[in-house]
């Protein structure tokens, strides 16, 4: 069977990466940790493809305002409890800049929050309804939207039309 794309380079990713692994990504605790268990990827890429949970990434930046209201939402108890369902896989696109752009179907813009399937493909059918230019902004002010694919990615609903995330 031949790796897509986008798992070899997020294997690439996780076996050179000069972090050292962790159980929390960096700065996990301002998004909820450890109620949500937070993955970088070195340790989320392996857990997906360990339990074939779908995995949803949230790209990030400390500097981001938009960034720091959407923190909020992972504090919403049904969404806790949804992340339990999914690999949760943080990233910060300032710091890690080879993930942020090996993972922008649509650019690189943050918030960005991409589910893809354990083997790495995007699932296009889990994106926002807000921006079409963006789809994979979700509404960062309340936990509806984005609670509501965190059930569909959980409930192992089959995607539509996935695209490769790697552009």
């Amino acid at each position: 069977m031949r790796m897509p794309p986008t798992l070899a380079a997020l294997l690439a990713i996780a076996v050179v990466a000069t972090i050292p692994v962790r159980a929390n990504a960096p700065g996990a605790e301002n998004w909820n940790a450890p109620a949500i268990a937070w993955h970088s990827l070195q340790t989320g890429i392996p857990e997906a493809a360990r339990t074939g949970k779908t995995v949803m990434m949230v790209f990030h930046a400390p500097w981001c305002t938009a960034c720091a209201k959407f923190r909020s939402v992972f504090k919403d108890e049904r969404v806790v409890a949804a992340a339990k369902d999914v690999v949760m896989i943080l990233v910060d696109a300032d710091a890690d800049k080879t993930a942020n752009g090996a993972f922008a179907p649509d650019g690189t813009y943050v918030p960005r929050t991409i589910f893809m399937t354990p083997d790495g493909e995007v699932r296009s059918d889990l994106t926002g309804k807000s921006d079409p230019k963006h789809p994979h902004t979700i509404d960062i002010e309340k936990p509806d939207e984005l609670l509501a694919l965190m059930e569909r990615a959980g409930g192992g609903a089959t995607p539509n039309s996935g695209q490769r995330a790697a552009n």
